[in-house]
């Protein structure tokens, strides 16, 4: 009985306090799920805030798991862990397929090619319960507002833990059990010691990571195990309490109080999951431990309701079907939140599709007896669940692979890409040849390097040493180049790896998202103090190896304007290098646009007006290089605008191509095609003998 527990409907649970202890159903507990699904789903929806909702549910799954295995033990009845897994994954998976092979469904009609690899991939994560950690792995901002980009499963990070915790506890439960007996040891209070171990490291942990990387924290399982350990500890602990029922009636409100208006009070976009998460699974806490009061003042009065009650029944259902049709629904409306009526409407398709996910699917499955005759016919079951979303996704990235090496095998012919601007160009492609990166792969096509940076050319510094990548062996080469800069300046690997290959020079990289390489400001530290600490950290590495060249992109383009500009600090750096006899090289920055021209053309084609802009319109007339013209010896510019942009505009496809993957970023394809044209202009803007 510990299913999504806090989301699914089991419905028995143990001991209450006061007069109702021997009470097995806690209808309280039932409309504190409701309440709890309600919050998530309002916030979501209206508010695109966190509510403190889903730290709830980890709470109650762990407060009725206990209660089960305590109950089992106390009774000394058998742990048969692998039964209790089938059985418990039997009943959550079936809602939860239905969603996701909708959701697959839908987002085949709705969603831009651009975004399939991303959903593919998350929903074999949500399948099996690593979503969570997909989504860490990526650093994923939870917060961001506008959820028409969010990835339909992105909410299967909580169930995701959950998932991950219905394995670990009852194994905890388990081993516990074998000390007790073992030692004539008291299994509860052993129990209260490991689960109060588990709280307080888990939580110093959580405070930690979630100071130093809150994004990354968020979905991390060791930072939520305190959550789950609150709730087992106020299950262990409630039977011993004798509590006068006024104050319960107090304790019930405060905590119903205090849950509602979390994440109003709270900034929980900078806090959760450390310290500022106590303040839900608290509140939580204390509506459980205030249990039925039997006073018409008792906020279980209210829980207990017959609506709460039964929205309780299909909480589950609802949180996994709100995400995805929100996110589906600004999606195809080109809106970046809900507002009063859509926001509604949404709600109430999530709460129609629930009840009958619940009635028709969740229910029937659960109530269905075959399964449960033995481990065999149980296990059967759950993979009939998981092969009816594991086939098409599978057929899914056969075809995408197939059609990618189909494309890849005529590129040479069919996608010339900024050769098919260079002057006396002659097309002999296909007409009805496919762009290059195919769309599902368009998101990943990032220029990189070879490895990791290795030797002499290995930072000292923690933080510079984890962005440092490179190609060629260095001290065997005839020349070392240095990249620096953001992502900008990375999409430029795709060339100038290529040209140090060809030439036999060690190129390599220390590049930070987000980080312009500028010389640190007053300005810059109460920006971005992290950006700053990390260019004196590069900067400390160059002079104790200084390479032979350093490039960087020299000017920072504006999105859908032509406010071009040098980037800040780019005179006074490129001064500090040439002094110490290193060359340095700036490359102009590649137009920006407002909005996704690569999502423009997979929805609307590559000849649509909609997705090109005057190249007027998006770069300065004069290039901002001509202030620093002859200033600087040892300076030189590259400029390749005229491959990227024709003269007139500036499209998103050039010679069957891809331009960009984005709305501001080069496909690494697209500036390979440029490699050859851009080594020439580097050579000569050098003067560097081969």
């Amino acid at each position: 009985m510990s299913v999504a527990r806090a989301l699914a409907s089991p419905r028995r649970s143990g001991a209450g306090a006061g007069p109702s202890r021997k009470s097995k159903f806690r209808p309280e507990i039932q409309g504190l799920r409701s309440l709890a699904v309600l919050m998530v789903v309002s916030y979501h929806v209206w508010f695109g805030r966190v509510s403190g909702g889903v730290d709830v549910f980890l709470l109650i799954s762990a407060f009725l798991m206990t209660l089960q295995f305590v109950g089992k033990y106390e009774q000394g009845r058998p742990m048969a862990l692998i039964k209790h897994w089938l059985h418990l994954f039997r009943r959550l998976l079936p809602a939860a397929v239905t969603v996701i092979a909708a959701t697959l469904a839908v987002s085949y009609l709705v969603l831009p090619r651009t975004r399939w690899l991303d959903i593919v991939d998350q929903a074999w994560a949500s399948l099996f319960y690593y979503e969570n950690a997909l989504l860490q792995s990526r650093a994923v901002d939870y917060y961001a507002m506008d959820h028409s980009l969010a990835s339909p499963f992105q909410h299967f990070w909580s169930l995701s833990i959950q998932g991950q915790i219905f394995i670990l506890w009852p194994l905890i439960f388990a081993g516990a059990a074998v000390v007790a007996k073992r030692y004539r040891l008291r299994y509860r209070i052993l129990l209260c010691y490991i689960f109060a171990c588990i709280f307080l490291v888990s939580l110093a942990y959580s405070i930690f990571f979630t100071l130093t990387n809150q994004a990354q924290a968020y979905f991390d399982t060791g930072a939520r195990l305190w959550e789950f350990a609150l709730g087992t500890l106020v299950a262990l602990i409630l039977p011993g309490l004798r509590i006068p029922r006024a104050v319960r009636i107090v304790l019930g409100w405060v905590g119903i109080v205090a849950m509602l208006t979390c994440g109003i009070l709270l900034n929980v976009q900078a806090a959760f999951p450390g310290v500022a998460a106590l303040w839900p699974t608290l509140a939580a806490a204390c509506v459980i431990v205030a249990g039925q009061t039997a006073s018409r003042f008792g906020v279980d009065r209210i829980l207990s309701a017959g609506l709460l009650v039964r929205l309780g029944d299909n909480s589950y259902a609802l949180y996994l079907w709100h995400w995805p049709i929100l996110v589906i629904a600004l999606a195809a409306t080109g809106r970046d939140h809900a507002g009063p009526v859509s926001g509604s409407i949404i709600i109430v398709l999530s709460m129609g599709l629930a009840f009958l996910t619940t009635k028709f699917i969740e229910k029937p499955w659960r109530e269905w007896q075959w399964p449960e005759v033995n481990r065999r016919r149980a296990l059967l079951a759950v993979c009939a669940c998981l092969v009816t979303v594991a086939l098409p996704l599978t057929a899914i990235q056969m075809q995408q692979h197939f059609a990618a090496q189909a494309a890849q095998a005529a590129a040479q012919r069919n996608n010339p890409g900024a050769q098919a601007l260079v002057p006396g160009f002659v097309d002999q492609s296909d007409r009805d040849a496919e762009i290059l990166p195919t769309p599902e792969q368009l998101p990943l096509d990032w220029a990189t390097l070879s490895g990791p940076c290795t030797g002499d050319l290995e930072p000292e510094d923690d933080t510079v040493r984890d962005t440092c990548s490179q190609s060629g062996e260095p001290g065997k080469s005839a020349k070392s180049v240095l990249v620096l800069g953001d992502s900008h300046a990375q999409q430029w690997l795709a060339a100038i790896g290529e040209i140090g290959q060809q030439k036999g020079w060690t190129v390599y990289a220390m590049l930070k998202g987000g980080c312009q390489v500028q010389p640190s400001t007053p300005e810059l530290e109460q920006t971005n103090p992290e950006c700053g600490r990390y260019n004196d950290a590069v900067r400390e590495q160059i002079a104790k190896n200084p390479p032979d060249a350093i490039m960087v992109v020299g000017t920072a383009a504006a999105p859908s304007s032509p406010a071009e500009i040098l980037t800040p600090g780019l005179e006074e750096s490129a001064r500090s290098w040439t002094d110490r006899g290193i060359d340095v090289v700036a490359i102009r920055d590649n137009p920006r646009f407002d909005f996704n021209i690569a999502d423009c053309i997979v929805s609307k084609g590559k000849d649509s007006p909609d997705c090109r802009r005057g190249q007027a319109d998006l770069l300065a007339a004069e290039s901002p290089f001509a202030a620093l013209e002859g200033r600087i010896r040892g300076l030189a510019f590259v400029d390749m605008t005229d491959l990227i942009c024709d003269g007139t505009y500036c499209p998103g496809v050039v010679g069957n191509t891809f331009v960009y993957l984005d709305n501001n970023h080069l496909t690494r394809t697209y500036v390979a095609s440029m490699s050859s044209t851009f080594g020439e202009r580097l050579m000569a803007a050098t003067g560097w003998k081969d």
